[in-house]
């Protein structure tokens, strides 16, 4: 009895490994960006300049338009269309979480032209200490084959940048 219950924790732990393993092999190759930016509105003004899933045009620059494929509104499951300016293509991103009362929503990019894959992203908005507001927009992605890390993280971190920039704009 005594080598059946080695042998048997010995199995669930050689198992246990191989499932951190897998997990952390998985992750392997995955790139991090978060920004964040502080703004002298409430909160709730921040939030209800960003949570609409089908405005993202209202205040990113890159954005001409968005077109819901599936759905209305912020409801997960939806699917947007996002038509960048200038003729840069379109971006297809589905909504995987919501939270009106946490304010903060998490989508994926489903096809893009963007030198990105496997991409999601979360945007969430908190109240700070003398009464403004903190936007992160955070995201966990590959760079599509025959693109370069560096090229892909300077690319979502530029989105990013200028959206927050031009949030500035839309809040004053």
């Amino acid at each position: 009895k005594m080598n059946r219950i080695t042998l048997g924790v010995s199995s669930f732990v050689v198992a246990l490994f191989a499932m951190i393993f897998t997990v952390t092999a998985s992750a392997a190759g995955s790139i991090n960006v978060s920004k964040s930016a502080e703004f002298a509105v409430p909160a709730d003004k921040l939030w209800e300049t960003v949570k609409a899933f089908e405005g993202l045009h209202t205040w990113h620059p890159a954005v001409e338009k968005t077109d819901m494929k599936k759905g209305v509104g912020s409801k997960v499951g939806n699917v947007r269309l996002l038509t960048l300016g200038g003729g840069g293509g379109v971006i297809t991103e589905t909504l995987m979480r919501y939270s009106a009362s946490g304010k903060k929503m998490t989508y994926s990019i489903d096809d893009s032209p963007l030198p990105v894959r496997s991409y999601v992203s979360t945007i969430a908005v908190k109240p700070t200490a003398t009464g403004g507001s903190k936007i992160t927009w955070s995201s966990t992605f590959k760079a599509k084959p025959g693109a370069k890390d560096a090229d892909a993280k300077k690319t979502i971190e530029g989105v990013y940048e200028a959206g927050f920039e031009n949030l500035k704009k839309v809040l004053a």
